[in-house]
């Protein structure tokens, strides 16, 4: 028994040294399998000097129109999503009563004022005192103040438009009751549009009126709207160290509606030109930022490690200040796996993402 158990455990041991052997043969004369990347050429290409924000359109004037006095709706003047002039009636409420009062008051007021023109020639012949001349004047006065002002109460049964603009959807219909200050319609001016967007203060100095200003949505992708830098708030805001900035846009088409969430590029300063590549060939560290470039070999194409300096980044694409020349094939995928020496296999098929302007993708 205590030889069996014996001669079992020399079997394992010299077998174990046996294969400890050869993998040590087969590392000492094999060689590193390739790794397959994907490779670009490092090229120079012309970068503008901006700044991103991210920002809400509004309209030029805008507002959610109300009635100041309750009442019961009589009319509906004006159709959702059609275009209303300045002054147009949109909304009327029963002003039954107040006409009628209204009527009263105004025959009242003029049998006053043909009493006062009477009590004037009277006046003029010494007829009557100054004193009642006086009395019968005030009491005109009187009667027509009274009668515009339920003239103007009146007239708050109408709701008009108080400046040109879209109507937006219509809340009330014939025979509802509503009452002061409910918002009964929206009407927007978007001929222009504004877009309210804030910046860091550091900024502050980089933004000025008049900057161009380029605007994207993801509503619209692939268009872009121009539009121009109106006011740059005179102050920060204590709790975000932010400046609020406000640009104009034209709206041919009225596409741009208040409340959409835009992205913004403000250009500044002159074009400059970069040696680029896409931000997925760079891998950072505490010692520095490294790229691997393909070098042609005697046994093919090997990964050499170099260190380079990093610069301003847009989108997808990183710039190189330093470290790297024009034309040199670099790795822009599957770095992370190389060291130098590492012989590679380069599959271009999937490249990796090198917009300047990237945009999000719909699933």
């Amino acid at each position: 028994m205590l030889l069996a158990l014996g001669l079992l455990l020399g079997l394992l041991v010299g077998f174990n040294l046996f294969k400890n052997v050869m993998i040590g043969r087969s590392l000492q004369g094999g060689q590193e399998p390739p790794q397959t990347v994907t490779t670009d050429q490092a090229r120079m290409e012309r970068w503008q000097p901006a700044l991103s924000a991210v920002g809400t359109v509004r309209a030029i004037r805008g507002a959610d129109l109300a009635f100041e006095v309750p009442g019961v709706v009589v009319k509906v003047e004006a159709a959702a999503g059609a275009t209303a002039r300045e002054g147009q009636l949109l909304v009327t409420l029963n002003d039954e009563a107040e006409q009628a009062q209204y009527r009263a008051l105004q025959a009242a007021a003029d049998l006053a004022k043909v009493t006062f023109r009477r009590a004037k020639e009277q006046m003029q012949s010494r007829i009557i005192s100054q004193a009642d001349y006086d009395g019968i004047e005030a009491d005109l006065k009187a009667k027509e103040a009274s009668a515009q002002a339920l003239k103007a109460a009146a007239a708050k049964k109408r709701l008009t438009a108080p400046f040109p603009g879209r109507v937006g959807i219509i809340s009330t219909s014939p025979g509802a009751y509503v009452t002061p200050g409910t918002p009964v319609v929206s009407l927007q001016q978007l001929d222009q549009v504004f877009v309210d967007f804030a910046l860091p203060q550091r900024d502050m100095g980089r933004v000025k009126p008049g900057q161009k200003v380029d605007l994207a949505l993801d509503a619209f992708p692939g268009r872009t709207f121009t539009g121009r830098v109106t006011t740059v708030n005179p102050k920060v805001d204590g709790g975000t160290r932010n400046v609020q900035v406000e640009a104009t846009f034209a709206n041919p088409g009225q596409v741009l509606v208040p409340g959409m969430f835009a992205s913004l590029t403000l250009e500044e300063g002159a074009p400059a030109s970069y040696l680029t590549l896409p931000q997925t060939a760079v891998t950072y560290n505490p010692y520095g930022s490294i790229i691997f470039l393909a070098v042609q070999g005697q046994g093919g194409l090997h990964a050499q490690q170099a260190f380079v300096t990093t610069g301003p980044t847009r989108g997808d694409q990183v710039a190189i200040l330093k470290g790297l020349e024009p034309g040199a094939l670099v790795v822009t995928s599957g770095g992370m796996k190389l060291r130098n020496g590492t012989p590679l296999k380069v599959d271009n098929r999937v490249k990796p993402a090198s917009d300047p302007s990237p945009a999000p993708q719909e699933k």
